[in-house]
């Protein structure tokens, strides 16, 4: 039995990865990509996040990313690695991170007691994590910290955005999701990345959507307008709660005072980035 509130590392890990997200979005990610000569944002997105991994292939990005088309990836991997090395890619990364939260949150909030605060909580959390069977996460524990609050916060992030999510594609897998039925059957939630965003990032085409829609409408899952059907529903929240199991560790070892209050700081952290404009305005929902 956990000693947490139900879902409360769930709702913690939302804003902490949303926050972490930013960077992804942000301009200054791009322009530091650019200035290693790494042009190609779909190109600069792969290298940022798997640089930890070293210099890998398309087939080791297809894996740990999962919802990308391996075409697409390999437009662009291994090629970009004679651009910029791996160790090129993190460094500029974090620059973009400094440059980013700087930005979003103010210098005040950089500064802030809270922000030392929730970088504490969030790397004490992260103690918890394991690195068995989760490629991401391991890569990036591998890192090392950062001196400054705010990009410890973010590194925190990171770590347990990908603990989870390495537990996410294990649950997706047992569930037999392929990489496209995950990504519309979320779309469907209303809570997932919107379809104009899946089609232009993650490399796939309306007749692969299509046919995805069609397989789980075949297993009952999607009706013809769509739609999660009643058990497409509690295929996705069965989905969730596996996710929530394979990482309870770092939330149960933060205890429940301290997971109560990462959330609250890492709630108003991400409030204040979204209202400086830290996010696309459409790319939540089913358009």
């Amino acid at each position: 039995m956990s000693s947490l509130p139900p879902r409360a590392g769930r709702h913690c890990h939302n804003p902490l990865n949303s926050l972490h997200a930013t960077v992804y979005f942000s301009p200054d990610f791009t322009e530091e990509l650019a200035g290693l000569g790494v042009e190609d944002r779909r190109a600069a997105y792969f290298a940022g996040r798997a640089a930890a991994m070293g210099a890998v292939g398309p087939g080791v990005v297809a894996a740990t990313f999962y919802n990308f088309r391996h075409d697409l990836i390999a437009r662009h991997l291994p090629a970009v690695w004679r651009t910029a090395s791996p160790e090129a890619v993190l460094a500029a990364r974090l620059r973009a991170v400094d440059s980013t939260l700087r930005r979003l949150l103010g210098e005040e909030a950089i500064a802030s007691d809270e922000m030392a605060e929730a970088a504490r909580l969030a790397l004490r959390a992260a103690e918890g994590c394991t690195r068995h069977a989760r490629p991401l996460y391991a890569a990036h524990a591998d890192l090392p910290v950062p001196e400054e609050p705010h990009l410890a916060y973010w590194h925190a992030t990171t770590l347990l955005r990908e603990h989870r999510g390495d537990g996410h594609l294990t649950a997706l897998l047992a569930l037999e999701l392929d990489p496209l039925e995950a990504l519309v059957s979320h779309t469907a939630t209303g809570k997932g990345m919107a379809r104009k965003w899946v089609m232009a990032t993650r490399g796939w085409e309306q007749s692969d959507w299509d046919a995805a829609a069609g397989r789980l409408r075949e297993r009952g899952l999607l009706d013809g307008e769509g739609e999660l059907t009643e058990a497409g529903v509690a295929l996705r929240a069965d989905l969730e709660d596996r996710t929530d199991r394979l990482d309870l560790a770092p939330y149960e070892l933060l205890g429940a005072e301290g997971v109560a209050r990462l959330t609250e700081l890492a709630k108003g952290f991400l409030v204040a980035a979204a209202l400086a404009g830290g996010f696309p305005a459409d790319l939540v929902g089913k358009g």
